[in-house]
């Protein structure tokens, strides 16, 4: 293992000192807990907050998205593991603001079952109201019968985008709910995967892959795929990867999405841009327009080599929320 790094044990407080070190006008640490991160960003009062958890190691996801018109609080737990129910609980209480907290991530077993442990306490020890809702946007995790099995994983960000611009526009609790779960209707995700990454802590790769291989629909932090196949072109990824997403949510020419192409870790910009070019060219020629592409990282796993292809079909609802101007540390838009 080679990482740029202190002690293993000591990757995700360093980390999270290292943020507040550099953008401590933007965002703090609750009480000087270094596992929830809180927004400094000015916002109305009585907005509904928005709060998401899940394992370090994925950066600009989960952290990155603390800011304005996007996420009120975050809590990690350390590399690839779920935070406590307990630190979920505090970072609850310190977002609400009277009208409500959407609880938005995605569908692993430790986040939900820390979640729902964190919304009854603050139910019954604060009388604070909860909306809960999963991001399930991988489709090589499950097939669409069984979609409520899928997992969260870049389309996540999408999410976060549109609850935070519901809640700043004054929406209820319910609403802000109801916006992010019309969205994730909408949102579809596919990634492939060219090498491992290692967990500091492990200190061994995840898993393995032959050099002439590629796996097509392997998860964030590892979970096997749909197969492994011989490299690829990245003409090739792309086809794979929108035919593949098209054929669970079928688009139409005059449709129009908004499309992320996100890069793993250690997958050059260059590389991103050379898929993105095909994904462009293979919906241009379905009829299919596209606003606001997202091209870069924005949920990654560690120094995992590979990307993943987001579509989120639009309507009008949606591409207003998308394009109202938000601002955090490492999110920042201003399409207006």
């Amino acid at each position: 293992m080679k990482k740029l790094m202190n002690q293993p044990e000591h990757f995700v407080k360093e980390t999270m000192e290292g943020i507040i070190a550099a953008y401590g006008d933007k965002v703090r640490l609750l009480n000087g807990d270094y596992r929830i991160l809180l927004s400094n960003y000015e916002t109305r009062p009585g907005k509904v907050g928005i709060v998401t958890a899940g394992g370090s190691g994925h950066l600009p996801v989960f952290l990155g998205y603390v800011g304005q018109g996007l996420l009120d609080g975050c809590t990690v737990g350390n590399v690839f593991a779920s935070p406590s129910a307990s630190k979920m609980a505090d970072m609850i209480r310190a977002c609400d603001r009277g009208n409500g907290v959407l609880v938005l991530f995605g569908n692993y077993g430790g986040d939900r079952m820390n979640f729902e442990l964190a919304c009854e306490t603050v139910d019954m020890e604060d009388d604070i109201r909860t909306e809960m809702v999963l991001v399930k946007d991988d489709v090589a995790s499950a097939p669409a019968c069984e979609k409520d099995r899928r997992r969260g994983v870049a389309g996540m960000v999408y999410a976060f985008k549109v609850a935070g611009a519901a809640a700043e526009n004054g929406k209820t609790l319910e609403e802000v709910a109801a916006a992010a779960r019309h969205a994730l209707e909408n949102i579809r995700t596919m990634g492939v995967a060219l090498s491992s990454c290692t967990v500091p802590q492990v200190g061994e790769p995840t898993f393995s892959i032959a050099e002439d291989e590629i796996e097509i629909g392997m998860g964030i932090h590892g979970e096997p795929g749909l197969e492994v196949r011989k490299m690829m072109t990245a003409d090739q990824v792309a086809e794979t990867l929108v035919q593949k997403i098209t054929e669970d949510m079928p688009l139409e020419s005059g449709d129009e999405v908004s499309v992320m192409v996100n890069g793993l870790g250690a997958t050059p910009l260059e590389e991103h841009l050379i898929v993105y070019r095909r994904v462009h060219a293979l919906l241009t020629q379905m009829g299919v327009s596209i606003f606001m592409p997202h091209i870069g990282e924005y949920a990654t796993s560690m120094e995992m080599a590979g990307l993943s292809l987001t579509i989120m079909k639009l309507d009008g609802e949606l591409k207003g929320l998308l394009s109202q101007t938000a601002r955090s540390p490492f999110y920042t838009n201003y399409n207006k």
